[in-house]
C-alpha cells in the first residue's frame, strides 16, 4: 500500500470529522491525560487495516503507540482483541471513529473476498475485483481484496484499456476500437475487450486483444467458447455472478472472475472500541 497516499487520505478524513477541534474530548480531558483504546471483534472474519491503525493514530499524535495483534489477511474470532493504541486520550478519541470505520469496511471486504475464493475453490481461476469501489477509498478497498485472497483488476481508467459495449458501438466495431487503441498505446499496457457473442469473440481474437471478457455469459457458454481462445489471451468472466452461482464457473476454464459485489456490497464487520484511561482504573466506553 502507498503509505504516502494513505497518510494524505487519513488527513482528509480527520479534517472532515474534527473540523476546528473536538468539542467533546478537548473540553473533557486535561492535556496530559493518558489512556488506551482496544479494538475488539464482535464477529469473526478476516482482518484488514494494520497500516490504517498504525498510521492513523500517528498522524494525529506521533507519540501514540499502536500495536496490531492480528496481521492483514489473518482470521479473527468473536471476542478477540485485534489491536490497541496508547497515548493522549483526547487524540485517541479524535481518531478512533475514522480509523474504526475504515477497519470495519476493509475487514468486511477481505472477509467477503475470502468467502468468494473458498466458494469457487479453484486451483486455476482467480477471483478479482472491479472499479465498483467507494470514491476516495479505492486504494484501501482493493488492498482489502488482496488481503482476502483475491486479485486486482485495473485500478482506474489510466492503467488498462477495457473496450466495452459502448466503446464498440461508437467505434463501429471491435476491430476499429482495438486498432485505434493499439496504434497509439505503449507496449506495456494490456487491451481487454468485452464480448457478448461467439461472433464478437472471434472478432476480438482476430483483433489481437490481450484479454477477453465473457460478459453475462453462462458457464455452459464459456465452456463452449473458451476452446477457441488462443493460450496467449487471458480470459475473464463477469456480470451477474453471485456467491450462489460462483461454484458453477469452477470448471469453465476461465482465468479470472471479476466480482463487483466484493466492494460495492460488502458488509462492514462489527468491531468495537473500548477505552481505558489512567484515572483510578475507571473505564469509559
Amino acid at each position: 500500500m502507498n503509505t504516502l497516499k494513505l497518510q494524505s487520505l487519513l488527513e482528509q478524513f480527520f479534517i472532515e470529522d474534527i473540523g476546528e477541534r473536538d468539542l467533546s474530548s478537548d473540553l473533557i480531558f486535561a492535556d496530559k491525560t493518558e489512556g488506551t483504546v482496544v479494538f475488539l471483534a464482535k464477529e469473526s472474519g478476516i482482518f484488514c487495516g494494520e497500516m490504517v491503525i498504525k498510521k492513523g493514530f500517528s498522524v494525529l499524535n506521533p507519540d501514540i503507540k499502536a500495536s496490531v495483534l492480528v496481521k492483514d489477511g489473518e482470521p479473527f474470532e468473536v471476542g478477540q482483541t485485534i489491536a490497541a493504541a496508547s497515548g493522549n486520550i483526547a487524540d485517541l478519541l479524535k481518531g478512533e471513529r475514522v480509523i474504526l470505520n475504515l477497519v470495519q469496511r476493509m475487514s468486511g471486504i477481505a472477509t467477503l473476498t475470502r468467502r468468494a475464493v473458498d466458494t469457487l475453490n479453484s486451483s486455476h481461476t482467480r477471483i478479482c475485483d472491479t472499479r465498483k469501489t467507494t470514491p476516495g477509498l479505492r486504494m484501501l478497498e482493493k488492498y482489502a481484496v488482496r488481503c482476502g485472497g483475491g486479485f486486482n483488476h485495473r485500478y482506474g481508467l489510466y492503467d488498462g484499456v477495457m473496450i466495452k459495449d459502448n466503446h464498440i458501438s461508437f467505434a463501429g466495431s471491435i476491430t476499429n476500437a482495438v486498432s485505434s487503441v493499439k496504434s497509439k498505446l505503449g507496449h506495456m499496457v494490456k487491451v481487454e475487450v468485452e464480448i457478448e457473442s461467439r461472433e464478437q469473440l472471434l472478432e476480438a481474437i482476430e483483433a489481437k486483444a490481450d484479454v477477453i471478457m465473457f460478459d453475462n455469459r453462462t458457464p455452459e457458454e464459456i465452456r463452449e467458447w473458451i476452446g477457441l481462445v488462443p493460450a496467449a489471451i487471458i480470459t475473464e468472466a463477469s456480470g451477474g455472478i453471485t456467491l450462489d452461482s460462483l461454484g458453477s464457473y469452477r470448471e469453465s476454464g476461465v482465468d479470472y472472475i471479476s466480482l463487483g459485489f466484493l466492494t460495492h456490497s460488502a458488509k462492514a464487520l462489527d468491531i468495537s472500541v473500548k477505552v481505558s484511561w489512567d484515572r483510578k482504573g475507571e473505564e469509559q466506553k
